[in-house]
């Protein structure tokens, strides 16, 4: 397996394939870079350098029990960029994911950054507020810390319900998708995923995003039900500077996966525009 070992001892697992214009996956709480198994394939026989790494406390990498938080995120994101010389890069990011690769611009700025791509992604924030009614209750929260800490195993795969959209009318749940996602999700480490809960809903992010300087395409379903669209991508769309932002009708928070095929042209007619 390839890691990279971070500056205070962690390693990290990452996946880097084929060649070309670098692009780097950051992927969703709780799972590892596998989630992006799909984007990895197509765009890497499209012509591109693919890499994915599995955060810190997820999926292959270490298990730390401290510096599950994201500025350690963006900092071991960071790492990596430097360590593989990435360059002219495309940064994608879903859910969690989202906030890692903006608020690695916020710490480390757009020097080594072509373009970045945000799919369902959790900023500007997800807490409810009295400046961000549209946001999510605290309550909410704590009960994924609740299912995560009591018992995370029938936790995640009840999440799979919601995550993609399988709860609709009409849906028709894939057992092997739901499957493969409590898989990653237990890989991980329960202090890792403890921890991250706070990273995603209660980290303001605005200031991240005011710093990106580069085009970005902002893709979000309007189904989401992990992270509601009119608290995240409509309100990042008008913060980050010429964003370009599409809604997926109908679309779940998973949508890179249930609707990959589409989210991959879209993302690569991004990349290629």
């Amino acid at each position: 397996m390839s890691t990279i070992t971070t500056k205070d001892g962690t390693r990290i697992f990452y996946k880097d394939w084929g060649k070309g214009q670098p692009i780097l996956f950051s992927h969703g709480w709780p799972l590892s870079a596998d989630a992006w198994d799909a984007q990895m394939l197509f765009f890497g026989r499209n012509g591109f350098r693919v890499i994915a790494h599995d955060r810190r406390g997820h999926g292959r990498s270490d298990q730390p029990w401290e510096g599950n938080n994201m500025d350690q995120y963006a900092d071991d994101l960071a790492e990596l960029i430097e360590k593989l010389d990435l360059k002219d890069l495309v940064m994608i990011g879903h859910s969690t994911g989202g906030g890692e690769v903006v608020h690695y611009i916020g710490r480390h700025g757009t020097a080594r950054v072509a373009k970045v791509v945000l799919v369902g992604a959790v900023p500007p924030l997800m807490l409810k507020t009295d400046a961000n009614p549209e946001g999510t209750p605290l309550e909410v929260f704590d009960g994924i810390r609740a299912g995560t800490a009591n018992n995370r195993s029938q936790f995640f795969k009840d999440l799979t319900m919601p995550f993609y959209g399988f709860n609709r009318d009409g849906a028709k749940a894939s057992e092997g998708r739901r499957q493969s996602f409590w898989l990653q999700g237990m890989m991980g480490s329960i202090k890792g995923h403890y921890d991250c809960i706070h990273e995603f809903s209660e980290i303001d992010y605005t200031e991240d995003l005011k710093k990106i300087d580069r085009p970005t395409l902002i893709v979000h379903g309007d189904d989401d039900q992990i992270v509601p669209v009119a608290a995240s991508a409509e309100k990042s769309a008008k913060i980050v500077k010429d964003a370009k932002l599409l809604v997926y009708k109908g679309g779940s928070h998973g949508l890179a996966e249930i609707d990959a095929e589409k989210f991959n042209a879209d993302a690569l007619a991004f990349i290629n525009g």
